[in-house]
């Protein structure tokens, strides 16, 4: 069986760290953010973890 190709899309946006985890973006922090306060654009800045229900396809995606 040939080795599985990760998906190039998903490898942009997420990343494993030295423990596992798997991090991602978060949404809404690319524009109109003047409505946004100040506070949340700081939140959504940070990395963000992926949902346990999610980290089993993500994983797949990124050929782990």
């Amino acid at each position: 069986m040939p080795k599985m190709k990760t998906d190039r899309g998903a490898a942009k946006r997420f990343k494993i760290t030295g423990t596992g985890k798997i991090r991602r973006r978060h949404a809404n922090r690319s524009h109109l953010l003047e409505k946004k306060s100040s506070r949340r654009t700081r939140r959504l800045g940070r990395e963000g973890d992926v949902a346990s229900a999610d980290r089993r396809e993500v994983r797949r995606l990124l050929g782990r």
